[in-house]
């Protein structure tokens, strides 16, 4: 892929994340899927580096660099077939809603540790009956003294398990009937009331998903992050780098299965030349191609914006580019498995899974569907039909 647009600073990123992506690749992670595990080496190698805290300030033992670079981390791990699924939930999601809104005490005790990887947090905001409905929130946060009791459910949190604590989004109880306040509470994997159990998923990925329960967990005060009454703008601090990391995760995914599937086609011989010779099957590649960089072009745009501050002109870029990549990814690897057949369902290429996985690019963190009524509504000004 052309990186001519990017400095040489980030071109040198996307080369040494590339050649780490390439130590470990497909086969790692599949192996790491197998025997149940984390991919612990390759996330302890990526921090040790300095790579999964690359967007965090160097104040607290990050890069000082942002959504730009952490985005092209990511992206290089996915096209060699190693995504991390974790950095989009940690580093970016809850180590950016930190940094930009937390106490002193907060960043003092959580960012270095989400920086160098030693710490790791979940970020919970989806809700059995809520979907996709922010709204409908129903976890809720009641003061009790100084405390906070917390009370509700979550479903499809990434990686509780290997957590130390989950960001979790509830909303004050006076707010349940009335307009949206939603709060963010760090809630320690141990706390009293706090419960978890694996979702059984068809995907197969390391990252395990989880439904929890919080039952009158009591927090401190400072368990908090931020402005009781700023939470909407606090919560889509982390939302914007959620939709680009998403993006991150789906170019590079879309990537690696294209990469395979134009190694088959200039190799697979079944009559006189190659099958990348044919239109039917070069011409897709193609297109799947073109796709995927309109897609990156999209994403680096949205990080440029959230990375300069314009947190409403990142968040239609982060909308567009989530959607973008996801279909992009899809495409890609629906194309790469129909370009080998047979092969492209075998174990041995490691394509099949993809078919699964790729659907999440287009499924989470939003739906593709609730991307276009943010942009029919918010870009083009239509009515809203709910």
């Amino acid at each position: 892929m052309s990186t001519v647009l990017e400095t040489e600073e980030h071109q040198a990123l996307r080369a040494a994340v590339a050649a780490l992506g390439k130590r470990y690749g497909r086969d790692y992670m599949t192996s790491v899927v197998r025997d149940g595990a984390h991919p612990r080496e390759l996330w302890n190698e990526a921090a040790k580096l300095g790579y999964l805290g690359v967007n965090l300030p160097e104040e607290y033992g990050g890069g000082g660099g942002g959504m730009a670079e952490l985005s092209i981390v990511l992206e290089e791990l996915g096209a060699a077939g190693s995504p991390l699924l974790m950095m989009v939930v940690s580093p970016a999601i809850c180590g950016t809603v930190i940094a930009r809104f937390g106490t002193e005490a907060q960043k003092r005790q959580w960012l270095p540790g989400l920086a160098d990887g030693s710490l790791i947090m979940a970020f919970g905001i989806t809700e059995p009956d809520a979907g996709s409905n922010s709204h409908r929130i129903t976890t809720t946060a009641r003061k009790d003294g100084e405390d906070w009791l917390l009370t509700g459910r979550k479903v499809f949190v990434s990686g509780v398990d290997i957590a130390d604590a989950t960001l979790i989004v509830g909303r004050t109880e006076d707010a349940r009937s009335g307009r949206l306040k939603p709060c963010l509470f760090i809630v320690p994997r141990d706390a009293p009331g706090f419960r978890r159990s694996q979702i059984d998923m068809e995907l197969q990925a390391p990252e395990k998903q989880f439904e929890l329960v919080l039952d009158d967990v009591r927090l401190p005060a400072d368990a908090l992050v931020g402005d009781e009454d700023a939470g909407l703008l606090q919560l889509f601090a982390g939302l914007n780098p959620e939709r680009i990391m998403t993006a991150a995760f789906g170019i590079g995914m879309g990537r690696y299965a294209l990469a395979r599937a134009v190694e088959y086609a200039k190799t697979r011989q079944v009559w006189k030349e190659p099958i990348g010779s044919h239109q039917a099957i070069a011409h897709p590649l193609a297109q799947a191609h073109i796709e995927l960089e309109l897609a990156r072009l999209m994403m680096q745009k949205a990080a440029r914006l959230y990375d300069d501050g314009d947190d409403i002109g990142a968040g239609e870029a982060a909308n567009m580019a989530k959607y973008a990549a996801g279909e992009a990814c899809v495409k890609a690897v629906d194309q790469a498995v129909h370009t080998l057949g047979g092969n492209g369902l075998t174990r041995e290429y490691g394509l099949a899974s993809l078919i699964t996985a790729s659907r999440v690019a287009r499924i989470a963190p939003v739906s593709r569907e609730m991307i276009l009524n943010y942009v029919s509504h918010q870009s083009l000004g239509l009515p809203r039909s709910y």
